[in-house]
């Protein structure tokens, strides 16, 4: 393979995409394109068609928002984010925090829940009847035959 090789392709492969663009340039066929009279939208093509349509000018661009932050703003904020990300990520580390002290601090919420809570048991009966209703409504049916 020649090195001159690529270039022909390239230059192959341009000459033949202008030949398919130029021939929808030449050509506009909307332009020409008949509509069936007989078609139900047939008279609204028409007059959309002949109407004189207002299209947007360059002077109907709004101005620039005054009230959007500067774009080295945008990276400053990015930058907090990261840092503050990167912060996280160093204080909630394995091996940076343990679980030690859990005793006081059930105590504290023992003493905040206040007097009368004895454990996990209810001592309520209608509480302890309505947690068996549920267990045995939450009890497996049994396999099939």
């Amino acid at each position: 393979m020649s090195r001159l090789e690529p270039l022909r392709t390239s230059l192959l492969v341009c000459v033949c995409g202008g030949a398919m663009v130029s021939g929808c340039a030449v050509s506009n066929p909307f332009a020409t394109a008949a509509v069936d009279p007989g078609s139900p939208v047939a008279a609204e093509v028409s007059a959309k068609a002949r109407a004189s349509n207002v299209y947007p000018t360059f002077a109907s661009i709004p101005p620039v928002p005054s009230d959007v932050r500067a774009l080295p703003a945008f990276g400053r904020a990015a930058n907090e984010l990261e840092a503050a990300g990167a912060e996280l990520i160093a204080e909630t580390a394995p091996g940076t925090w343990t679980l030690t002290g859990t005793e006081a601090f059930a105590g504290r919420a023992r003493d905040i829940a206040g007097p009368g809570i004895t454990g996990p048991e209810s001592t309520t009966a209608a509480t302890e009847a309505f947690a068996k209703a549920q267990r045995a409504r939450a009890t497996p049916p049994p396999p099939p035959r």
